[in-house]
């Protein structure tokens, strides 16, 4: 029972034995995946090109370690779970230098190509006696939801810098290994036609005092009256995406939002291409898609989900196809209630048309940097990539980017207007 939990959305719920192992295999994930730009990048002292979509590997490693010392092993409230008040007293660290090197929160990220980072070997080290203290604190915490609550957290939190690992690969164009390369296929998808769902009054959100964990930016259970609505049992396929494509989607302004016109411009120019990232040929008569994929060029299959499109791209089609996004709590309806109709998702992050806000009676968590700067400037997207641990992959999760981030493991299903 305990193998199968430490891999489901289940996790949440999860006691100290299963938190136990699923942190063992996030930091065991974690260090597969370094090991890839060990591989690649050792030689030149993992120096990777300054861009604002990623992190230098080395910082990315030791903040894992560090975030989860900051909120567990130093934090002397971790038993109190959300309600710890983040600015209270803290032990010392076991590395003199981890809050100058990983605070997210107060390292600019520019700043981050700069620091006198320890060497491979001892953020390595760090990694293993940060582990070490997390699970004999665990082994003696109670088996309350507050006392696991930061177990928890920082579960979820190496997942994503876990997947923020593959972007980054992604990015540079590093060969993975033969494992995570089967792991990291996308997968063909089922066509089927639209779903028809019908009103309802939908519970959106969560309760912050149920049995689990919940995010600060899911927490606080509102009714949504919701009308009659279709949707696309699939994400959009590339099949669909380079109709769009034939018909003159990235020359036809009246397509695009104005922002969104103004995003096509300005990487037309800069990165010369007008098309989804590392996308090198869209066969307008055959239909052929030659997509890179960790720096080899694949072709992707028709019935694949499109994928690498920012939010103005998945907007431009939605109005160029007589259709438009979905709002998240219509993604979320779909998710929970048409699996056995066909509604699929899991294989790409999909583009909601909602805004990030928060839920009525937002409260931030201890860890505050996580939801509430981001809200007003980011987009929803719903479900989860390739890359995203199955554990991750929550129904009720809301991930949140800027629209013109198409680095992601991004795609997008379409609803009637």
């Amino acid at each position: 029972m305990s193998a199968g939990l430490i891999d489901s959305f289940k996790i949440r719920e999860a006691g100290r034995d299963v938190l136990s192992l699923a942190l063992m295999d996030a930091r065991n994930h974690t260090l597969h995946l370094f090991s890839q730009f060990q591989s690649a990048l050792e030689r030149v002292d993992f120096v990777v090109p300054m861009l604002p979509t990623l992190n230098p590997p080395l910082w990315e490693l030791g903040h894992v370690g560090w975030f989860q010392e900051h909120w567990i092993g130093r934090n002397l409230q971790r038993s109190q779970g959300a309600r710890c008040d983040p600015a209270g007293p803290r032990l010392p660290s076991m590395e003199t230098g981890a809050d100058r090197w990983w605070d997210s929160s107060h390292v600019p990220h520019d700043a981050r190509w700069s620091l006198d980072l320890p060497d491979v070997n001892a953020c390595r080290g760090y990694l293993l006696n940060t582990l070490e203290s997390t699970l004999e604190l665990l082994e003696r915490a109670d088996a309350t939801d507050d006392a696991l609550y930061f177990y928890r957290l920082c579960l979820f939190h190496e997942d994503m810098h876990a997947e923020a690992m593959v972007m980054t690969a992604q990015t540079l164009g590093l060969t993975l290994d033969r494992p995570l390369l089967q792991a990291f296929a996308p997968k063909p998808m089922t066509l089927r036609e639209p779903l028809l769902m019908p009103a309802c009054n939908w519970p959106l959100g969560s309760h912050a005092n149920g049995a689990g964990f919940v995010f600060d930016n899911e927490a606080g259970v509102h009714e949504v009256r919701v009308p009659e609505f279709d949707i696309d049992a699939q994400p959009v396929s590339w099949a669909q995406f380079v109709e769009f494509v034939s018909d003159g989607g990235y020359d036809r302004q009246e397509l695009w939002s104005d922002a969104g016109w103004q995003w096509l411009q300005t990487i037309s120019l800069s990165e010369g291409r007008r098309g989804p990232r590392y996308v090198d040929q869209i066969g307008v008569a055959s239909g052929a898609v030659m997509q890179n994929r960790f720096g080899q060029p694949l072709r992707m299959l028709g019935h694949q989900p499109a994928m690498h499109m920012s939010w103005w791209e998945a907007d431009a089609w939605c109005r160029w196809a007589g259709r438009r996004l979905p709002f998240e709590v219509e993604w979320e309806i779909a998710a929970h209630t048409a699996g056995r109709r066909g509604f699929q998702w899991g294989d790409v992050w999909e583009w909601t048309g909602s805004t990030f806000k928060p839920y009525p009676g937002f409260v931030p968590g201890p860890y505050a940097d996580y939801s509430q700067p981001w809200f007003g400037t980011h987009k929803v997207l719903r479900g989860g990539s390739f890359a995203t641990r199955a554990r991750m992959k929550s129904p009720k999760y809301r991930n949140f980017y800027q629209p013109e981030r198409d680095d992601v493991f991004c795609g997008f299903r379409s609803c009637s207007l």
